[in-house]
Protein backbone atom coordinates (compact mmCIF):
# COMPACT_ATOMS: atom_id res chain seq x y z
CA UNK A 1 0.00 0.00 0.00
CA UNK A 2 1.21 3.51 -0.83
CA UNK A 3 1.79 5.84 2.10
CA UNK A 4 -0.71 8.64 2.64
CA UNK A 5 0.59 11.89 1.20
CA UNK A 6 3.21 10.07 -0.83
CA UNK A 7 3.06 12.50 -3.75
CA UNK A 8 5.87 15.02 -3.43
CA UNK A 9 3.74 17.85 -4.79
CA UNK A 10 6.65 20.28 -4.97
CA UNK A 11 8.86 17.94 -7.00
CA UNK A 12 6.03 16.93 -9.33
CA UNK A 13 4.90 20.51 -9.99
CA UNK A 14 8.47 21.74 -10.49
CA UNK A 15 9.11 19.08 -13.15
CA UNK A 16 5.70 19.63 -14.77
CA UNK A 17 6.02 23.42 -14.93
CA UNK A 18 9.66 23.28 -16.08
CA UNK A 19 8.58 21.22 -19.09
CA UNK A 20 5.96 23.84 -20.00
CA UNK A 21 7.88 27.03 -19.27
CA UNK A 22 11.05 27.06 -21.40
CA UNK A 23 13.55 29.66 -20.22
CA UNK A 24 11.95 29.93 -16.77
CA UNK A 25 13.67 28.69 -13.60
CA UNK A 26 11.20 26.65 -11.52
CA UNK A 27 12.24 25.58 -8.02
CA UNK A 28 11.27 25.34 -4.37
CA UNK A 29 14.13 27.22 -2.70
CA UNK A 30 15.56 30.59 -3.62
CA UNK A 31 19.19 31.62 -3.39
CA UNK A 32 21.24 34.82 -3.41
CA UNK A 33 21.51 34.76 -7.21
CA UNK A 34 17.76 35.24 -7.83
CA UNK A 35 18.11 38.62 -9.57
CA UNK A 36 20.32 36.93 -12.18
CA UNK A 37 17.94 33.99 -12.72
CA UNK A 38 14.77 35.75 -13.80
CA UNK A 39 12.13 34.81 -14.53
CA UNK A 40 11.72 32.37 -11.65
CA UNK A 41 8.71 30.46 -10.33
CA UNK A 42 8.89 29.23 -6.74
CA UNK A 43 6.64 26.31 -5.75
CA UNK A 44 6.13 25.53 -2.04
CA UNK A 45 3.62 23.37 -0.25
CA UNK A 46 2.18 25.62 2.44
CA UNK A 47 -0.35 23.31 4.11
CA UNK A 48 -3.05 20.77 3.37
CA UNK A 49 -4.61 17.57 4.62
CA UNK A 50 -5.61 14.11 3.40
CA UNK A 51 -8.41 11.56 3.54
CA UNK A 52 -6.33 9.11 5.60
CA UNK A 53 -6.06 6.76 2.67
CA UNK A 54 -4.71 8.09 -0.66
CA UNK A 55 -6.19 11.49 -1.53
CA UNK A 56 -4.05 14.48 -0.67
CA UNK A 57 -5.33 18.07 -0.57
CA UNK A 58 -2.27 20.27 -0.91
CA UNK A 59 -2.28 24.04 -0.51
CA UNK A 60 0.54 25.22 -2.74
CA UNK A 61 2.06 28.69 -2.69
CA UNK A 62 3.36 29.83 -6.09
CA UNK A 63 5.53 32.93 -6.25
CA UNK A 64 6.57 34.42 -9.57
CA UNK A 65 9.61 36.68 -9.77
CA UNK A 66 10.25 38.96 -12.72
CA UNK A 67 12.38 41.96 -13.61
CA UNK A 68 9.27 44.13 -14.00
CA UNK A 69 5.67 44.12 -12.77
CA UNK A 70 4.57 43.37 -16.30
CA UNK A 71 6.90 40.36 -16.60
CA UNK A 72 5.80 38.92 -13.25
CA UNK A 73 2.12 39.51 -13.98
CA UNK A 74 2.24 37.88 -17.41
CA UNK A 75 4.08 34.81 -16.15
CA UNK A 76 1.76 34.47 -13.16
CA UNK A 77 -1.24 34.44 -15.51
CA UNK A 78 0.38 31.71 -17.61
CA UNK A 79 1.14 29.57 -14.54
CA UNK A 80 -2.43 30.01 -13.26
CA UNK A 81 -3.84 28.99 -16.63
CA UNK A 82 -1.63 25.91 -16.80
CA UNK A 83 -2.60 24.75 -13.32
CA UNK A 84 -6.34 25.33 -13.74
CA UNK A 85 -6.73 23.98 -17.27
CA UNK A 86 -3.91 21.57 -18.18
CA UNK A 87 -2.98 20.01 -14.85
CA UNK A 88 -6.55 19.37 -13.69
CA UNK A 89 -7.57 15.83 -14.64
CA UNK A 90 -4.09 14.81 -15.79
CA UNK A 91 -1.67 12.10 -14.75
CA UNK A 92 1.97 13.06 -14.51
CA UNK A 93 5.08 12.33 -12.48
CA UNK A 94 3.49 9.48 -10.56
CA UNK A 95 0.45 11.53 -9.55
CA UNK A 96 -3.17 11.77 -10.63
CA UNK A 97 -4.61 15.28 -10.35
CA UNK A 98 -8.25 16.00 -9.62
CA UNK A 99 -9.77 19.30 -8.61
CA UNK A 100 -7.59 22.39 -8.64
CA UNK A 101 -8.81 25.75 -7.43
CA UNK A 102 -7.44 29.19 -6.71
CA UNK A 103 -7.45 29.91 -2.97
CA UNK A 104 -5.77 33.29 -3.27
CA UNK A 105 -5.51 34.89 -6.70
CA UNK A 106 -2.18 36.29 -7.83
CA UNK A 107 -1.38 39.47 -5.93
CA UNK A 108 1.65 41.64 -5.31
CA UNK A 109 3.80 40.58 -2.40
CA UNK A 110 6.62 42.66 -0.99
CA UNK A 111 10.19 41.63 -1.62
CA UNK A 112 13.28 43.30 -0.23
CA UNK A 113 15.28 43.22 -3.49
CA UNK A 114 14.22 46.22 -5.59
CA UNK A 115 15.72 44.67 -8.74
CA UNK A 116 12.76 42.31 -9.09
CA UNK A 117 9.01 42.03 -8.59
CA UNK A 118 7.12 39.24 -6.80
CA UNK A 119 3.57 38.10 -7.45
CA UNK A 120 2.14 35.28 -5.34
CA UNK A 121 -0.89 33.00 -5.37
CA UNK A 122 -2.13 29.93 -3.50
CA UNK A 123 -3.79 26.92 -5.11
CA UNK A 124 -5.71 23.99 -3.66
CA UNK A 125 -4.66 20.81 -5.46
CA UNK A 126 -6.23 17.37 -4.99
CA UNK A 127 -4.00 14.50 -6.03
CA UNK A 128 -3.13 10.89 -5.28
CA UNK A 129 -0.39 8.50 -6.36
CA UNK A 130 -0.78 6.55 -9.58
CA UNK A 131 -2.00 3.05 -8.74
Amino acid sequence: MTAVGSVDIEAVLIAWLTARLPGVVVRAELDNNLANELPTVQVERAAGDDDGFRMDRALVDVNVYGATRSDASALSAIVRGLLLTELRGSTTGGAVFGGIATVSAPSWRPYENTLLRRLGAMYEIYCHPVS
